[in-house]
């Protein structure tokens, strides 16, 4: 703890300016969160205790948070300029992390995605960033949360609340799942609460991205029959219906009812998500309108770059789309990198 507190606090320039996060599997079968500059180049490597999921970037320090794949008990404090740990944030024994946080737009407060291990129920865990000391946590409305995300204006969280009822990954309620997309002030005060149609109750809100002006796309897994084939993305605007986009029968098909990341084109015009399983990227106007489709084995990791996008898969490749869609390779390295791509 005294390092947090003693230790220089450098800007993201003294980390090599990266674009993004991600967590990878290593050629040695070990494990790392990476920073990754706009051209996929490495900026700097910390290895991780086990298997990452997500991370998160403070908005002025070059400090990241490393979360383990859900369900798991560490969050790291990084020090990206100087590729050290400072601290190992744990929950209350009685709570897992599940994957993600998000830090406030000041910097001053950490939002950590977790569950009651019995019960799943979910709450927001409270971290004073000075000395990354706890400071409490909030009701996310709903069991099994996972991503969250800061609104516009900083005042607000949106949180995906996957809907399931979980002990370690086993999943104990498919026949009552309840997902949903909460919007909530940062004090937990509940603002709306947003479900699907009882027929897609097994549809499991995932994975979130929020668009300057508010428009939250959120990213689906399917949990029924999977011979029928369900809609993996919603498009949600505060005080609205959501709109839920559906590819081409033949495509939707081939996302095996799993989208396992979205996001906004960096042009805010489109939005995509990926699917590991299918080894698919679909992309759709913000209206829910089919664009196209773009193949490449085990793709998941995605973020906004330029006017379009940078994904990773599990193979090693880091790939640029641009405002149309056409791809271009930026490397391919050892790192089999996992799920998420995080933008600075």
């Amino acid at each position: 703890m005294l390092a947090v507190t003693a230790a220089p606090r450098l800007g993201w320039a003294a980390a090599g300016s990266p674009a993004f996060l991600a967590a990878a599997r290593e050629n040695d079968g070990s494990y790392a969160i990476h920073g990754l500059d706009s051209a996929g180049t490495e900026t700097f490597l910390v290895p991780l205790p086990a298997r990452g999921h997500a991370a998160c970037g403070h908005p002025t320090r070059a400090e990241a948070i490393a979360f383990a794949r859900r369900p798991g008990r560490f969050a790291l404090v990084i020090d990206c300029a100087f590729g050290e740990v400072l601290r190992d944030l744990e929950p209350p024994r009685d709570r897992h992390f599940n994957g993600h946080g998000v830090f406030s737009a000041d910097g001053r407060t950490l939002f950590t995605s977790e569950q009651d291990i019995d019960g799943s129920a979910g709450h927001v865990g409270l971290w004073d960033t000075r000395r990354y000391r706890r400071i409490g946590s909030l009701p996310t409305g709903g069991i099994g949360p996972h991503e969250l995300r800061l609104m516009p204006g900083g005042k607000q969280l949106v949180i995906a609340n996957g809907g399931i009822k979980t002990r370690d990954r086993e999943k104990l309620n498919l026949d009552r799942m309840e997902p949903s997309l909460v919007y909530a002030d940062l004090d937990g005060t509940l603002i709306e609460r947003v479900t699907l149609d009882p027929a897609l109750h097994h549809n499991s809100i995932r994975h979130l991205d929020v668009r300057e002006d508010g428009l939250v796309a959120f990213a689906m897994q399917w949990q029924g029959d999977h011979s029928e084939t369900t809609p993996l993305l919603g498009l949600h605007r505060m005080g609205e219906a959501p709109v839920l986009a559906t590819a081409p029968q033949r495509e939707q098909i081939m996302m095996d009812g799993y989208a396992g990341s979205v996001a906004f084109a960096g042009s805010g015009r489109e939005v995509a998500i990926t699917s590991p399983r299918g080894g698919r990227l679909h992309r759709f106007d913000t209206g829910g309108g089919f664009i196209g489709a773009f193949s490449r084995v085990d793709i998941c990791g995605l973020a906004a770059s330029g006017e379009g996008y940078v994904a990773t898969d599990g193979l090693g490749g880091v790939i640029a789309l641009d405002g149309a869609g056409t791809p271009r390779a930026l490397g391919r390295t050892s790192s089999a990198w996992d799920n998420h791509l995080i933008a600075l």
